[in-house]
């Protein structure tokens, strides 16, 4: 009789706790529903906020489902780089807009798109407006958007992380080996380094030589911004840096890395005092990006456009999902961006580590047939490489950030053996009749023959020939001149346009004039139309929510060793011939 009333219990609790979330998933419904059409009012004396609290990802659904945060272990969305700097840009024109109060907490993005939004803040700051940023406590990467504001605020019990860059690489081979999984290699270039993970403990010496430079490019690009908008010296700079002089808050405000340590309230006060409110009790009027964005209508006008077509994630074969790149879907994207008279020019904008070799070199194609009737112009976001650049290369200009990963140029190839694994662990056989001596080719329940590696690594080697034939084609070099700067070694943008893999530094907003200037489009006579067409709102909802609830169940399973369970999975997609980063990149 106990047993059944915890049975009944327990149901009764389940179908409380069901009936909370569902008032909360609707409500969100119901309020992102409402506020979809409502007039937006921007009143006078209004301050912009900037919280930037969620993963940043190069476009995101305007709608707002904040709501879902008060369910434990959902997110509520992205935040949208293209939105926030459309907002930023807006606002800087905006009379009714007086500042911005900048609060980037635990920024997730990479320092090319971070580049982006503060460089369109310091705009916004040129025009005579002013920004304050506060935080409780500042990540690097928090500090590099916080560092362009007039005044920096610190919490005083907070904390600020300024210590230099560092990138980490997560290795496999001795988990392959107690598996029994043995990876079958086939690469081109000293510096195609993609396969180490599965094949070594440490990074090689070519490795680390082009991570060393690349890294510490993106970290003199870092100081050197910093430097400009705080006026202090690059070596003081990287001195206060290397040595971590600044461990506490009081340490900041020494070195003069923030202005004030104070509370939210006191950053309030100040602002008052700025918008000329006399009243302490009076609220500022603030109002966030995703908000204010519905407050006005983008610009341009005519008949008009430049395509804007945003592509994302691994390069795969295909449709793909939202965070990949289908060859399928997106040739067709840039056929049709062809095919259409109202379009005059297209940018491709890219944040992708590569992928499918087969699949980029679909989408080339495409890219190559568009520049030969209309513009086409390449704009890198945080990562441009090998199967990236893949894409770009037919373009007829390249922008990149400073900070931009890109080059990576040469693929590779890994077919698993996993004989071992199968027999030993899993006490799996298999026999096999085939018509012909390679009919059993392609199968992981075998090693690999030596005639049969060295058709893949002819393979191999001849998608390598093409790949640096075509970027040669595209970057009016020599093959010879560009396998100088290909072997598969990883450029920051700097580095790359001083060897002519990039043409200009800048981001989207310059690639899109670079695009409509090469149209004959003046500018304000034009539309931009973005692609991929965004997710409904219910898409989007229902895809977090199933994306978060399953990531959260692996996390409570796997706790600290979470990312590297995450690394495993995805190298199921390496299997083929391959044009990918030679690891999962991760700066902080």
């Amino acid at each position: 009789m106990l047993q059944f009333l915890k049975a009944v219990g327990a149901t009764i609790v389940g179908l409380i706790l069901f009936s909370v979330l569902m008032l909360i998933v609707g409500g969100a419904i119901i309020g992102a529903i409402a506020s979809r059409d409502q007039e937006v009012e921007v009143k006078d004396n209004t301050v912009l906020h900037l919280k930037l609290d969620k993963p940043i990802v190069e476009r995101a659904n305007d709608d707002d489902i904040s709501a879902l945060d008060a369910i434990p272990g959902i997110s509520a969305g992205n935040i949208g780089l293209i939105e926030v700097i459309d907002a930023i840009k807006h606002a800087r024109e905006d009379d009714r807009i007086k500042g911005i109060l900048l609060q980037p907490q635990y920024v997730r993005a990479g320092y090319a798109s971070l580049k982006e939004i503060r460089d369109e803040l310091g705009r916004f700051k040129e025009s005579g407006k002013w920004i304050y940023a506060y935080n409780e406590q500042y990540t690097e990467k928090d500090y590099y958007l916080a560092s362009v504001a007039d005044k920096i605020y610190l919490n005083p019990a907070g904390n600020l992380e300024l210590n230099g860059l560092v990138s980490e690489q997560v290795f496999v081979k001795g988990t392959l080996e107690k598996l029994g999984v043995e990876p079958q290699i086939f690469r081109v270039g000293e510096f195609k380094s993609a396969v180490e993970p599965l094949i070594r403990n440490d990074m090689s010496e070519a490795s680390r030589e082009q991570t060393n430079s690349f890294l510490n490019n993106i970290y003199q690009t870092f100081l050197r911004e910093v430097s400009q908008s705080r006026n202090i010296e690059v070596n003081e700079l990287e001195r206060i840096s290397d040595e971590m002089l600044v461990r506490r808050a009081e340490d900041a405000l020494k070195y003069k890395i923030v202005d004030e340590l104070g509370y939210l309230d006191q950053i309030h006060a100040e602002m008052r005092n700025i918008l000329g409110i006399e009243d302490d009790t009076e609220k500022i009027n603030t109002i966030g990006y995703k908000k204010y964005r519905k407050a006005f209508k983008p610009g341009g006008s005519g008949s008009d456009r430049v395509a804007v077509i945003v592509a994302t994630g691994d390069i795969i074969s295909g449709s793909g999902d939202k965070e990949s790149i289908g060859s399928d879907k997106f040739a067709k994207l840039i056929r049709d961006a062809r095919l259409n008279d109202r379009v005059k020019a297209v940018v491709l904008r890219i944040n992708s580590p590569g992928g499918s070799a087969l699949a980029s070199d679909v989408i080339w194609r495409e890219v190559i047939l568009t520049s030969q009737t209309k513009p086409i112009i390449a704009s890198m976001s945080d990562l441009a490489a090998s199967g990236g650049y893949y894409m770009a290369m037919g373009c007829d200009t390249i922008v990149a950030q400073p900070n931009t990963i890109t080059g990576s140029i040469g693929i590779f190839g890994v077919l698993f053996n996993a004989q071992e694994f199968m027999t030993d662990k899993l006490g799996i056989t298999t026999d096999v009749v085939q018509t012909g001596e390679l009919s059993n080719l392609y199968r992981v329940t075998r090693p690999l023959s030596p005639y049969e590696r060295s058709i893949i690594q002819l393979s191999v080697e001849e998608g390598y020939d093409s790949f640096t034939r075509k970027a040669a084609e595209g970057r009016n070099m020599s093959v010879e001149q560009l396998r100088e700067v290909a072997s598969g070694r990883v450029w920051s943008g700097l580095e790359a346009k001083d060897r002519g893999l990039v043409d200009i530094l800048g981001g989207l907003d310059d690639a899109v004039k670079i695009a409509a200037g090469k149209a004959g489009l003046e500018e304000g006579n034009y539309r931009l139309r973005y692609y991929p067409e965004k997710k409904s709102f219910l898409e989007e909802l229902f895809g977090n929510l199933e994306e978060d609830m399953e990531t959260k169940a692996l996390q409570r399973e796997f706790g600290v060793f979470y990312p590297y369970v995450k690394q495993f999975q995805k190298l199921q997609r390496f299997e083929g011939v391959q044009a990918r980063l030679p690891y999962e990149l991760v700066i902080e």
